[in-house]
């Protein structure tokens, strides 16, 4: 599998697994299914506008397939970077210099798809032996396509894992620095598995000072200080 190195915007490198031409073969098959349901069930209701005119029906028809034909394009804006297909193989789109994928990355990607998928396919191709595993579009948006199952792993020991739909406690951890938050990583990681309580206190006086928490909502020192470094990432990966 190959890996893909991203940039975050807070100058923090994570390493993924690229999606493969396998996994992305099999969600474009089941996203051409969905579309192929939804015209099946269009042309069994456009049965009931046969009795117009010729041109009447051209735009009944037109308009009836608008979702089929920018089915891609629409989900990927509002699944931030996932279809139907994408969020059933666990694969997203995202941008390679970390930062969010905008419209403009989305409609170009989506146009490439007349070269990437209805010229004998040779985006496939591509993915298949392109380092990054990128397709044509891919290519011109600076995108590539990841795999959620699996972080291959992580590069800086700042970040954490976490959960979908976390919620942060403490807002004011912005207020840390990605050093401050290494540190902190580092002396909590040691203090933790030595059973060093001591220290384990200092170092949540020195957090609540720097970040200026006035109120503790975790009593446990473990707890908060895990909690300061969840906090931490949270916002700054969504920056």
């Amino acid at each position: 599998m190959a890996e893909i190195q991203i940039n975050t915007t807070q100058n923090v490198k994570i390493n993924y697994t690229a999606a493969g031409a396998g996994e992305r073969l099999l969600a474009y098959i089941i996203d051409v299914a969905i579309k192929w349901g939804y015209l099946i069930l269009v042309g069994n209701l456009f049965g009931a506008f046969e009795n117009m005119d010729e041109w009447s029906q051209i735009a009944i028809n037109s308009i009836l397939s608008l979702p089929a034909i920018f089915y891609t394009l629409v989900l990927e804006l509002l699944l931030g970077g996932q279809t139907l297909g994408k969020k059933a193989m666990k694969i997203r789109v995202v941008k390679i210099d970390g930062y969010q994928a905008t419209l403009t990355d989305y409609v170009v990607r989506w146009f490439f798809r007349i070269v990437d998928v209805y010229i004998f396919g040779i985006g496939f191709f591509f993915i298949a032996f392109t380092k990054q595993c990128q397709r044509i579009g891919d290519m011109a948006t600076g995108t590539s396509v990841i795999s959620l199952r699996d972080r291959v792993n992580i590069s800086h020991t700042i970040l954490e894992n976490l959960k979908e739909g976390f919620k942060p406690t403490y807002p004011t951890v912005i207020k840390l620095s990605d050093n401050d938050a290494r540190i902190i990583k580092e002396t909590f990681t040691n203090a933790r598995d030595a059973k060093d309580y001591p220290t384990l206190i200092k170092l949540r006086n020195k957090i609540m000072e720097v970040a200026e928490i006035k109120e503790r909502k975790h009593s446990n020192d473990i707890e908060f200080i895990d909690t300061i470094l969840k906090d931490y990432n949270y916002y700054t990966q969504a920056m």
